[in-house]
């Protein structure tokens, strides 16, 4: 997402394919698109760069979430009708360069059409060969199900970080149960874990955090206390702050995978190294302990937006 929108300026065109292509190159086998991101922008990067080694990762995106061109310009709109996924899916293939996607999200539900239709129009896209797997995002535990019941549903993806702890509720467990994946989002708080966030004053005007409760100046310095216990805790387990973020979530489970975003070579690998970094089940009970829901002050998303998830939420 971040090579295209979201965080402020993104990387110019060049900038982004050199990003996946120097990822491929490290061994990532799983990337993750949207038909939102950049208005199909991200899209069209992904094609033009990784079309020639197609079958050497997973490609997944999204659908029921997408620009819609108005006199104003483009907005995004939230749209799960059967048709408008049918024809998501399409405009997708020809921007990603592909005659299939291995796994294809509702990126939305949206409320005013039943689970089960939008489902069953994804259903009918792996029927038809367009698809290989139907995906869900910031959904609860409870849709998860009604739409398994549809069809197998084979991944589950929403914010998971020390900080946002939602899916631990009932999504983690759904997902086991089911035998899906879950595929964690935003997994280093937004930037936040990592230690390196400017102050949010500095922030780009259009970066979405501007817009994000948790990052309201005085949330933020709130938090920001917390940062000089959980570096320590990251200097004793011999890893970046980034890494133990990481390290975190990768060990809540075999179904839980991760989809860190980066604009910066140093920090894709960094990220990579991660997945050697092993945790004692003291020292993750003391990273539990200092950063978890009771301890972070402020919403993840304000009430626009929040209004648009099915997410469990904690009373």
């Amino acid at each position: 997402m971040n090579l295209s929108h979201a965080y402020g300026v993104p990387p110019s065109p060049a900038e982004g394919a050199a990003m996946l292509l120097r990822a491929l190159e490290l061994g990532i086998t799983h990337f993750d698109t949207a038909a939102l991101y950049g208005f199909g922008a991200n899209e069209e990067l992904l094609g033009r760069t990784l079309a020639p080694f197609r079958a050497r990762f997973t490609l997944a995106s999204k659908c029921g979430l997408q620009g819609v061109a108005t006199a104003g310009g483009v907005r995004r709109a939230i749209d799960g009708r059967p048709e408008t996924l049918r024809q998501t899916c399409e405009d997708s293939l020809r921007r990603l360069r592909t005659e299939v996607i291995d796994l294809y999200y509702l990126h939305r539900w949206d409320k005013t059409v039943p689970i089960e239709e939008s489902v069953g129009a994804l259903a009918g896209l792996v029927r038809q060969g367009k698809i290989r797997a139907i995906g869900l995002s910031e959904v609860s535990a409870a849709t998860v199900r009604r739409a398994h019941a549809v069809h197998p549903i084979a991944a589950v993806q929403s914010e998971y970080s020390l900080c946002t702890r939602n899916p631990e509720i009932a999504v983690l467990d759904t997902c086991r149960d089911i035998g899906a994946t879950f595929v964690a989002f935003s997994p280093l708080a937004r930037g936040f874990l990592t230690g390196a966030l400017p102050d949010v004053a500095a922030l780009d005007a259009k970066d979405i955090r501007r817009s994000m409760p948790r990052f309201a100046a005085d949330n933020n310095r709130v938090n920001l206390e917390l940062l000089g216990a959980y570096a320590a805790l990251a200097n004793e387990a011999r890893c970046s702050m980034a890494q133990l973020a990481l390290a975190w979530v990768l060990g809540r489970g075999s179904h839980v995978v991760v989809i860190p975003g980066t604009t910066r070579g140093a920090h894709l690998e960094e990220n990579l190294g991660a997945d050697r970094v092993q945790l004692s089940g003291d020292l993750a009970r003391r990273l539990e302990a200092l950063i978890n829901r009771r301890t972070v002050v402020g919403d993840r998303y304000n009430a626009a937006t929040q209004a648009e998830i099915d997410t469990e939420e904690f009373v």
